[in-house]
């Protein structure tokens, strides 16, 4: 029997212990986290939106593992009475070019068997009379959205079922029990928590804030509607989303944080983490690697609330009325620190006897369950931990 620790009750880390205790069902799993409950960050305050996978190369992990996450979270939404809104998704453009990258996507969802199709403008009418797009638009139809916070609820209760053992309000530094295996799913902190032992030295986290705005006018959408996105980097703009609760909010933006818990205000300012993330984004921003200033320069007009709307009003035909803030969302993106690129796709690497997740940003949430079983069943094939006792 092993005692296994793993480090953040978000849905990476709750996914990596439902996949461990069905390989292993004797060891003894602690899951900790530095916050009062499960699913505290990313996790519990992203749109809940189950990706189909068509926006990713078919080199990726994350083409290889969305569709059958998408999939995978499904079945355990339904087993387990969680309700699922298959909503469906459209993707519109704006003019020639973007009609262009319209079918790029189409060729990179056949390559990983994500669904995703495209229609004509007028095809996209009877899907959604609201959505505007120019000539094509692309169909998702295995896009859905489900609440994520109660997913990560159930998710939690049926893990105690299985004998796992939640300690809250413990940060990593401060757990001194002993442990034989290590898995690092911290998120915002997973860096910190692998320079600790060596791992991921190059890589640093850069936080992007995403802000969103609830809509309360008297206009409707039936499906999810985005944008073109740029191809370039992983953000895919703002967008419509049709929540669980058939609520409709737009955003999210992609605004570099001051620091890696800057929701609003000061709340959770960190003055070591300020200059630590400001020098960085300082030598970004001089030397505009990956088209950081350009980002930041497009991004931070969200700020304003009239240009967030006036960027959702270019995918639809009608959205009169008001809008109210709702709870930001802080994105965990890693960055290289050598090449001072964005890394892309999801990021595992191991040592020893533990693994540490360092880049699972979106489509993180849609692909958990089967990241999670990727992530064992590799180290069992090239790790040093198998099954031994």
């Amino acid at each position: 029997m092993k005692k296994v620790l793993i480090v953040g009750a978000g849905i990476i880390g709750m996914t990596l212990a439902y996949e461990w205790i069905k390989r292993n069902p004797n060891d003894k799993i602690v899951i900790i986290d530095k916050e009062p409950h499960e699913a505290f960050h990313a996790s519990g305050k992203n749109s809940g939106v189950l990706h189909a996978g068509f926006y990713y190369t078919s080199d990726s992990l994350k083409a290889k593992l969305t569709a059958d996450g998408n999939r995978r979270m499904k079945e355990f939404c339904y087993k387990n009475g969680i309700f699922v809104n298959e909503t469906g998704k459209l993707v519109v453009a704006k003019n020639e070019d973007e009609v262009q990258t319209l079918f790029e996507l189409e060729k990179r969802s056949k390559a990983n068997s994500a669904g995703a199709y495209i229609i004509t403008e007028d095809d996209a009418k009877k899907i959604d009379p609201n959505a505007k797009t120019y000539k094509y638009a692309l169909y998702s139809p295995n896009t859905a959205t489900v609440n994520p916070r109660e997913v990560c609820k159930v998710l939690k209760e049926n893990l105690e079922n299985k004998g796992v053992e939640f300690t809250f309000n413990t940060p990593f530094e401060k757990y001194n029990k002993s442990y034989d295996f290590l898995i690092n799913a911290a998120g915002l902190y997973a860096d910190k928590i692998a320079h600790k032992f060596g791992v991921g030295l190059k890589y640093t986290m850069l936080p992007f804030k995403g802000l969103y705005r609830k809509y309360l006018g008297p206009d409707k959408i039936k499906t999810q509607i985005y944008p073109v996105p740029n191809i370039k980097n992983p953000f895919l703009g703002v967008h419509f989303t049709l929540m669980a609760d058939s609520s409709i909010k737009i955003g999210p933006t992609a605004i570099p944080a001051f620091w890696r818990e800057n929701y609003t205000g000061f709340e959770r300012f960190n003055f070591w983490e300020f200059l630590e993330i400001i020098s960085l984004e300082a030598k970004l921003f001089f030397t505009n690697a990956f088209g950081f200033r350009d980002l930041a320069f497009y991004e931070m007009r969200y700020y304003i609330p009239k240009n967030l709307i006036n960027e959702a009003k270019k995918l639809v035909h009608n959205l009169r009325g008001d809008f109210k803030p709702m709870t930001p969302g802080i994105r965990a993106q890693l960055l290289d620190t050598q090449t001072l690129e964005l890394v892309m796709d999801f990021l595992v690497e191991k040592k020893e006897n533990q693994i540490h997740v360092l880049n699972a940003v979106s489509p993180a949430f849609t692909a958990s369950f089967a990241f999670a079983e990727y992530i064992l069943k590799d180290f069992d094939e090239n790790g040093d931990f198998s099954k031994k006792q």
